[in-house]
């Protein structure tokens, strides 16, 4: 049964994307009655679609934004500590063409001006990582740069083009599963303060005086909710969420940004497990890297008019296909070894730049009134993934001014859902898969995926005779249960596509769809006409997300949307 939220809360959050989640976690640390609303799931927007980097930013150093790098570092370095079951080091490896290349645009950029950087020569990039490692010394937990030169680069990576004359590597992070992290926030948001509720697929549809209406799209419900102070969480569709309170903005100017996860294991082992973070030759930046056994590619910077339109297309994909065959001309690398497709609109804000990659990543808070109640309304633009700590805080002690109080307890060394008591060494492992009570095969597999929230997770694996996953044997039934009755699930696609990896993984077929759809019945109560309608709703999001990873030689070859529906998956 889906909780019901009350008519009365100290904050209203609308959006359950990352910078939502974050502030719902700060302000119930507080103290603070807050409700949390997504007219979709948590982390469904943008939050699901980024680079899946936890990075301190040296690209910003271009633009002379040392503040941002500076957060940036810290925030990453903290994540790292905060979150180590989903945050990870990873070697960060800047392929060079040149050694004096972009120096005379690089000092234009730096001080405001317009000019492409085409080519981040040797000398441009050991100065910019002197500084990266200058700003990272806050809570430093990883080494300083090194570099290679040529000989040493043709060691290290032999399958690189002939043309790069040196390489410099940098240790940054890279988050595992994204969509799981920002449920952990709403999950410990609740937990710290039980008055506060995070609901999904709830959406906000009116005012009525100074109440806010939401609708919930799942039961079809309506609630009419009164708040101190209104927090706009709503990322790209932010102006679309003040429109329905009654406000004239203009404050978003969406950029797409799309990524490709492909199947080519000669281009896996020549990453050698690290990072590649490159100079496109028009000038943009790209970077590939291992991701589930797979490698992901990344990505566009397209403006957008409308968010619900962005999907990512052929010609975004043969962008970066041709752009990593400029690092590694020799390795065949083909549109059919796409094995799955994402793509997010960054909430950035609204810049007459005819280059979206040139606005700043920075964030903001821009303040309205609510009409009638005067309530302030605070909208949150642009953040991400790495700073999201950061900026919920001070969007966090915003609220807490408008409300008249305090500060109870700073969220920088507070860990996040299962990075709580994570084993960080093998004696803490082994005592923590002991406790498990499970096969030690098992407990690592759920130690892996959920932190030390597998000590929640184990028990409902012997609660119930258990068994995997026919189409996906690495998940059980009880498993996949608990995710159900546990994690705020209003959807199917709440757990195919964001709960667990199988997506991600481009594992998501058919027959993994109906499988978990049928346990999703039986644990929500499920009749068949609701179950068609999940089936139907993960077919559909399936098709626009460019993620049927249906790749048995044996199944029907789907073309069409039309064909996709009628299999039902």
């Amino acid at each position: 049964m889906r909780a019901r939220p009350d008519a009365e809360y100290d904050v209203l959050i609308l959006g359950g994307g990352v910078n939502g989640a974050g502030v719902f976690r700060d302000l119930c640390l507080q103290g603070v009655k807050c409700l949390m609303a997504d007219v979709d799931d948590f982390c469904a927007g943008a939050s699901a679609a980024p680079s899946r980097l936890i990075h301190g930013g040296i690209k910003y150093l271009e633009t002379g934004e040392f503040r941002l790098v500076a957060q940036s570092t810290l925030e990453r370095n903290l994540l790292l500590r905060n979150a180590p079951h989903y945050v990870k080091p990873i070697v960060t490896v800047l392929p060079m063409r040149s050694w004096l290349g972009g120096v005379a645009p690089s000092v234009i950029r730096f001080f405001g001006g317009q000019a492409k950087l085409r080519d981040r020569g040797l000398l441009i990039c050991k100065l910019g990582l002197e500084l990266f490692d200058y700003f990272g010394r806050r809570r430093r937990v990883m080494p300083r740069h090194s570099v290679k030169l040529t000989r040493a680069t043709r060691r290290a990576f032999p399958d690189m083009a002939q043309d790069i004359i040196a390489t410099a590597s940098y240790f940054d992070a890279r988050v595992t599963h994204a969509e799981r992290l920002g449920l952990e926030l709403a999950l410990d948001g609740m937990a710290a303060n039980p008055q506060s509720l995070a609901i999904n697929h709830c959406g906000v549809t009116g005012r009525q005086g100074g109440m806010v209406e939401l609708t919930d799209h799942v039961s079809g419900a309506k609630h009419l909710v009164a708040a101190r102070v209104i927090l706009n969480a709503g990322g790209a569709w932010i102006d679309r969420v003040n429109a329905a309170l009654g406000l004239k903005t203009r404050y978003i100017g969406g950029a797409k940004g799309s990524h490709l996860i492909l199947d080519n294991p000669a281009l896996l082992r020549a990453l050698d497990g690290k990072l590649i973070y490159f100079g496109a030759s028009d000038g943009r930046v790209g970077l590939l890297y291992p991701f589930f056994g797979r490698v992901l590619i990344g990505s566009t910077d397209v403006p957008i008019d409308d968010p619900d339109l962005a999907v990512c297309d052929d010609s975004e994909r043969d962008y970066m296909l041709a752009i990593v065959r400029e690092v590694f001309p020799h390795l065949a690398i083909t549109a059919d070894q796409v094995r799955y497709s994402y793509c997010g609109v960054r909430p950035l804000p609204r810049s007459s730049a005819a280059d979206k990659g040139a606005v700043s990543r920075d964030h903001s808070i821009a303040e309205d009134r609510l009409p009638e109640s005067g309530a302030p309304v605070l909208s949150l633009i642009g953040g991400k993934w790495t700073t999201f700590r950061g900026f919920a805080e001070e969007a966090a002690d915003r609220a807490l001014s408008a409300l008249g109080r305090a500060r109870l307890r700073s969220t920088q060394n507070e860990p996040i859902g299962g990075g709580r008591d994570y084993p960080l060494d093998a004696r803490a492992r082994a005592v923590l898969l002991a406790g498990l009570g499970i096969d030690i095969a098992r407990g690592e597999v759920l130690v892996e995926r959920y932190g030390s929230r597998a000590k929640e997770v184990a028990p409902a694996l012997a609660a119930r005779p258990d068994a995997p996953l026919c189409s996906a044997p690495d998940y059980s039934v009880n498993e996949i249960a608990f995710l159900f009755e546990h994690e705020l699930v209003g959807r199917l696609a709440d757990v195919v596509f964001r709960r667990t990896d199988l997506a991600l993984s481009a594992r998501l077929t058919r027959k993994v769809a109906r499988e978990i759809g049928r346990i999703g019945a039986a644990t929500q109560g499920w009749d068949g006409r609701r179950l068609d309608e999940e089936l139907a709703n993960v077919a559909a999001l399936a098709w626009h997300k460019n993620a049927i990873a249906d790749f048995d030689p044996a199944a029907p070859e789907i073309t069409t949307e039309a064909g996709f529906r009628e299999e039902q998956l």
